[in-house]
């Protein structure tokens, strides 16, 4: 089993791009089920349905999100209604979604599962840690587990990534919106990158106009979040190539697109 998972795609132009270029990298890399992150592909920052929906029709089979899936309040219904849009495990119980999703490939079936880290996070959350174990025990059933792991610091996602070694199939990092250089197969088996990077505008600070951001950190002041209007895009993220007998992954790697 072949599995794509996709960067945080940022804005109008981060939609646009995957749209273009997800059903050939699909097809180029033989991927069975595509997971992508879009937290960050309404307009104005957060996740819409209407965003989702763009992901879903451009071939994404699953959503994962982060600190930024509650901007947007249109989505709290469609985050309780839908299985296939997750928000991070660790958020309080009654917050609407969920952090635990299920695909069924038909020949056997993956569970998903969303967390957030802890560290420098700004939120008062379960610790993500405690958070996974208590996952494992509700996803045991299931050969294939995928993590999408949506955190700031590279040492968490690192640790979390041998903590899961041998639990899990994959544990992908996000939300820096930076690929890292480090895909690999980690000793128990588990596929692991740090970050999957990000789809969208490629002359930006992490998909925002960069003078928006310049200003903001010299100023102290606050701005909004503007994405440049451009079709100079990029894709990231990773292919990990899971054994769906055992579980574990054979082969990380990791993806980059460019206008």
């Amino acid at each position: 089993m072949r599995i794509l998972m996709i960067g945080d795609v940022v804005g109008a132009p981060g939609c646009a791009f995957l749209r273009r270029h997800l059903p050939a990298l699909k097809k180029l890399k033989g991927v069975d089920l595509c997971i992508a992150n879009g937290e960050n592909s309404a307009v104005g920052n957060g996740i819409l349905p209407g965003s989702a929906q763009h992901l879903f029709d451009s071939g994404v089979d699953l959503i994962t999100t982060g600190n930024h899936v509650y901007n947007r309040r249109e989505i709290y219904d469609t985050l309780d209604e839908r299985e296939d849009i997750l928000r991070p495990a660790n958020y309080y119980a009654g917050n609407p979604g969920r952090g635990v999703g299920v695909v069924d490939m038909g020949r056997t079936q993956v569970a998903v599962l969303n967390l957030s880290g802890n560290a420098f996070m700004g939120d008062n959350l379960e610790n993500a840690f405690l958070c996974a174990e208590r996952l494992l025990r509700e996803v045991q059933a299931y050969r294939i587990v995928v993590l999408d792991f949506h955190a700031e610091s590279t040492g968490e996602k690192r640790a979390m990534g041998f903590f899961l070694d041998g639990k899990v199939s994959v544990v992908a990092g996000t939300h820096t919106h930076v690929l890292t250089a480090d895909a690999q197969v980690l000793p128990g088996g588990t596929g692991y990158i740090t970050d999957l990077g990000m789809t969208g505008p490629r002359q930006s600070v992490l998909g925002v106009k960069s003078e928006i951001i310049i200003s903001r950190m010299r100023t102290a002041m606050p701005a909004r979040f503007d994405v440049p209007d451009t079709d100079d895009c990029i894709l990231c993220g990773c292919v990990f190539d899971v054994d769906d007998k055992t579980g574990r992954t054979r082969t990380a790697e990791s993806v980059y697109i460019q206008s």
